[in-house]
């Protein structure tokens, strides 16, 4: 199947079986590496991207569920995703780092739909996403931060 893709606000044109999980045609077919594979049955997170400003699970969606659609992935940008780039680096977020994509993605979407956030709303946005090295009392202070560098 020929599917033409947005990806970050860059236009893509893959050749590629319409099944195909939506990650493997995102890492190996178009080489943007930073989302990850975790469980295979979204069930971790670490695989997870906006499709249409609403968080997915791109293990587990068809490569043709985002044709037509507007995909952003952590190597993309917005103004929420930059600033709580910038919350995770300062807060010293990442342990081993390997969930963090999927962690960032979900807080993007998060913030994209509540400006600001409760620590009961950080916990339930954040419910899906899976970080074994257990930062999560990190990633709640660092979405607070990243709303306070947005409205300073």
């Amino acid at each position: 199947m020929k599917a033409n893709l947005s990806i970050n606000g860059k236009e893509y044109s893959i050749d590629a079986p319409e099944e195909i999980p939506f990650l493997w045609a995102i890492r190996d077919i178009v080489g943007l590496t930073g989302t990850k594979f975790g469980c295979g049955v979204a069930q971790c997170g670490a695989c997870s991207i906006l499709v249409d400003g609403i968080l997915v699970k791109s293990c587990s969606i068809p490569l043709s569920f985002g044709i037509g659609k507007e995909i952003t992935t952590i190597e993309g940008t917005s103004e929420n995703l930059e600033f709580l780039r910038k919350a995770w680096h300062e807060g010293n977020v990442p342990q081993c780092g390997y969930c963090q994509s999927g962690q960032l993605i979900a807080a993007t979407a998060l913030l994209d739909q509540i400006s600001n956030p409760t620590d009961q709303e950080i916990e339930d946005a954040m419910s899906s996403n899976i970080c074994r090295c257990g930062t999560y009392v990190r990633i709640k202070k660092a979405i607070h931060k990243a709303v306070a560098l947005k409205n300073n």
